[in-house]
């Protein structure tokens, strides 16, 4: 339906396919790529034949390693960060709202906006390989928004959340299998077939049931969750300070940053 060199999203049978296809980067997002996403996944949302929408990183090393760092080199003002986050909060509630079932299928690495996409589907599907982190403590030093981290508490509690986040922390598979951040372990080669699987026996299931089920959790989470704005500060302190900044410029220089707090 909607193909490129970065990102490949259509329909084979029942599935709604979204393969992100920049495996030489770990699979890290343009905003190219979030927008296309974003589009299909409209589109596969309003197609009756689709049972399942599935996300996969092409590749074995990972399902998405985070944004791609270049595109915050730019970024000077408290609003680049602030919208950025407001985009991402966009694309990531989005997948959270579809009407139709959601899964990841995650080969190695789900990081950063990797790991906002797998935490807004439905189920996730690993391999023994799995790695899940927001390691922007050690990397460029900002800020998810407060809606993220509401995702990343609901799934993973307030103690293991400050272990990801502060800690840096990446989470395995033992783990994620023990906490619920993981639904099943498969094998790389037999991703696909799972989620053949899934749509199969989700296919069987009372549709209105489902939806019902979804929406009524959505507006559960809606009550808990406190508004965008309240993170705006907090973004902006950090997207506009020397860290961000330098911490970036050594990022894509793959050279180390030492920490200022400021």
């Amino acid at each position: 339906m909607l193909q490129d060199d970065e990102i490949r999203c259509y329909q084979e049978g029942a599935i709604g396919w979204i393969r992100f296809n920049r495996p030489e980067a770990r699979n890290a997002m343009t905003w190219h790529m979030y927008d296309t996403m974003s589009q299909a996944c409209q589109r596969f949302d309003e197609n009756q034949e689709i049972q399942l929408i599935a996300f996969r990183g092409e590749g074995t090393e990972a399902f998405v390693a985070g944004t791609d760092i270049k595109q915050f080199a730019a970024f000077t003002a408290p609003r680049d960060g602030i919208d950025y986050e407001r985009r991402i909060d966009a694309v990531i509630g989005g997948i959270e709202r579809l009407t139709t079932p959601t899964v990841a299928l995650i080969d190695g690495y789900c990081v950063g906006g990797g790991a906002a996409i797998a935490m807004a589907c439905d189920f996730r599907y690993a391999n023994s390989a799995f790695k899940f982190g927001i390691p922007i403590a050690r990397t460029v030093g900002n800020c998810m928004s407060i809606t993220n981290i509401s995702r990343l508490v609901d799934l993973l509690g307030i103690a293991r959340s400050k272990r990801v986040l502060m800690l840096a922390k990446t989470i395995e598979i033992d783990e994620a299998l023990a906490v619920g951040l993981v639904d099943v372990v498969v094998d790389s080669g037999s991703l696909d077939e799972a989620a053949e699987a899934l749509a199969e026996k989700l296919s069987g299931h009372a549709p209105l049931t489902m939806r019902a089920t979804k929406a009524c959790i959505n507006r559960i989470l809606d009550q808990r969750r406190p508004d965008p704005e309240a993170s705006d500060d907090l973004i902006a302190l950090c997207y506009t300070s020397e860290d961000f900044q330098g911490a970036v410029r050594r990022f894509v220089d793959k050279t180390p940053y030492t920490w200022q707090g400021r």
